[in-house]
């Protein structure tokens, strides 16, 4: 072989092996990671993000690669694993908690080409996106049955941190049972934890204790109807259908359904128009739905639970609607008013009908 046949023949060579490994550059799967920070078995709030994960899976095959790394604390611990999976070449990052917020907007800062999405968070950035659920509606369905079947007119709610969603949610709750229930109340245990069965547990105990026939929860395991089916009471799920943990205490129960969602973010990083974007999602949008009612609940409070439901979908009723008083009995939303968003988003008050008062 000549000199310059041979020199030919190495440069095609090269040419193939440059533009296969072009071609391989471009079949690289996109990378989707996700921070969770429970673990994907607490059958609520962790376990239905996971299910999303799965979505993206499903829809995208092996043109996506999804990660997960679970039970991460909320501070430094969740700003080193965000950053790995920054660093280790993904693409976009979930990070699925409020107290994840500070640290992923600092690690976006530092890795500006990777997208990131914060759920229940308000801090944006050009890669830095919100998404939140309108949880508080089905807070209104339940409110709604609870008022209807306490007998004992207490209820027993079990929060985990002092922050507006978890407030919102006591305060819808509680607006919409006492619509229909003048007389009942809402006793709050806060916990703070997102996820520690013993302590969920042992706040349910102590509810039960104090009068309360029907508990419900923001937190996520499913110990609390658990507790509830024990000591022939009903309760309520969270985040995900847990009525196989308790098939006669469960009443129904909300669920956090990320997965259309999920899958409309990663095609938006796939196909190059992903924009930094805050949504705030409900029953109308399918990001919250309710779980099957339990054999328990009568045809008359299904028939109202209904009837909440229809009304938040079609417009004509708002969970925070006025006349709203606060726990002190002072009017604060006049009739024909309603909470603003902006004002639910900040929300730090006890409606009337809540005892006890707000952790500092």
């Amino acid at each position: 072989m000549s000199m310059s046949r041979l020199l030919r023949t190495s440069l095609a060579a090269m040419a193939v092996a440059l533009t296969a490994g072009g071609a391989l550059a471009q079949d690289d799967p996109t990378k989707v990671g996700f921070v969770y920070v429970g673990p994907i078995g607490d059958h609520g709030w962790t376990y239905r993000h996971d299910i999303g994960r799965q979505a993206i899976e499903a829809e995208f095959g092996d043109t996506v690669e999804t990660s997960y790394v679970e039970s991460v604390s909320e501070g430094p611990d969740a700003e080193r694993v965000i950053r790995q999976l920054a660093a280790d070449g993904h693409d976009l990052i979930f990070t699925t908690s409020f107290g994840f917020m500070n640290p992923t907007v600092k690690v976006a800062k530092q890795f500006p080409d990777v997208k990131f999405e914060h759920a229940t968070g308000y801090k944006r950035a050009d890669n830095v996106s919100t998404y939140l659920a309108r949880f508080y509606e089905g807070r209104a369905i339940i409110g709604t049955m609870a008022g209807h079947m306490t007998t004992s007119n207490v209820i027993g709610y079990i929060a985990s941190f002092p922050i507006p969603e978890v407030i919102r949610g006591i305060n819808a709750f509680t607006l919409a049972m006492r619509k229909v229930n003048p007389d009942a109340e809402v006793k709050v245990v806060w916990v703070n934890t997102w996820y520690d069965p013993g302590k969920e547990a042992d706040a349910a105990k102590t509810l039960i204790d104090q009068g309360a026939d029907i508990i419900t929860q923001h937190t996520d395991s499913p110990a609390p109807l658990q507790v509830a089916e024990e000591r022939g009471v009903y309760a309520f799920g969270q985040a995900s259908d847990m009525a196989a943990f308790a098939p006669k205490a469960q009443l129904t129960s909300i669920i956090d359904d990320w997965d259309a969602y999920y899958v409309e973010r990663t095609r938006a990083v796939i196909d190059g128009s992903w924009e930094s974007s805050d949504v705030w999602h409900g029953i109308n949008d399918g990001m919250v739905k309710m779980a099957p009612y339990g054999d328990a609940v009568p045809a008359d409070v299904i028939a109202a639970a209904d009837a909440i439901q229809a009304g938040i979908v079609d417009g004509s009723l708002h969970p925070f609607a006025g006349p709203i008083n606060d726990q002190a009995g002072e009017q604060v939303v006049a009739e024909g008013e309603t909470i603003s968003d902006g004002d639910l988003l900040k929300m730090d008050w006890y409606v009337e009908g809540v005892q006890g008062s707000i952790p500092k």
